[in-house]
């Protein structure tokens, strides 16, 4: 069983075909959860200095672009475009990046379930590669086939994680105010979490411009 705690030391994340085409053949989730997940992910990686590889495929591909709301988030990180395979390993570059990471463990989130992250997921565990799928950043052409690709992960000894269980392994504790601001921008990819930083940042203001009727 691996209980090992994820650290920028020993995690890369992948990102996988969070392209805009694929977004009407979503059934397993709403197309909002998937980007929203795919956004939380990149900022995690950013917000704790992780190496993030994101691959799409050929370039000018007419099934069409990054979602826009990853590309935002990425700014000048390059994007990895592999050609045709479903299996990103069989890219050179793609395959030459994760290993110059240094890391062992891959966090592997995008689309499909059962497509081409399960292809590069499969890759990965004979390369022996530690592999974590982030299932609610994750998703296929039904729930049946989500679900039925998450059963073979988990047999093969991958860990399913979301993406807020992930964010907060990295943050620790609210404490850590080095990246406080960056953890409650993921958070906000939830509208809960949202609207409550929102109302605690509202309670703050409130107290700090009535100090007397705190005393």
């Amino acid at each position: 069983m691996d209980i090992e705690v994820r650290t920028p030391e020993n995690t890369c994340i992948v990102l996988i075909d969070y392209v805009s085409g694929f977004a009407p053949l979503i059934a397993s989730q709403t197309v909002a959860e998937n980007v929203s997940g795919g956004r939380a992910l990149a900022q995690t990686a950013l917000a704790y200095d992780i190496p993030l590889i994101v691959s799409v495929g050929p370039e000018h591909d007419p099934r069409g672009v990054l979602y826009p709301e990853i590309a935002e988030v990425l700014a000048d990180n390059r994007v990895q475009h592999r050609g045709l395979s479903f299996d990103a390993f069989e890219d050179e570059e793609f395959a030459a990046a994760v290993a110059a990471t240094g890391r062992r463990h891959l966090i592997i989130a995008g689309l499909m379930s059962d497509g081409c992250v399960m292809h590069t997921t499969m890759s990965a565990l004979r390369r022996d590669y530690g592999v974590s799928i982030v299932a609610d950043a994750t998703a296929s052409t039904s729930v049946t086939a989500h679900h039925t690709a998450m059963a073979r992960f988990t047999q093969l000894g991958v860990v399913p994680r979301t993406w807020m269980s992930l964010a907060s392994e990295f943050q620790k504790s609210y404490a850590n105010t080095e990246t406080l601001t960056e953890y409650r921008a993921i958070q906000a990819n939830m509208p809960g979490y949202a609207m409550l930083n929102a109302t605690l940042g509202n309670l703050r203001n409130l107290a700090a411009d009535n100090p007397i009727e705190n005393q």
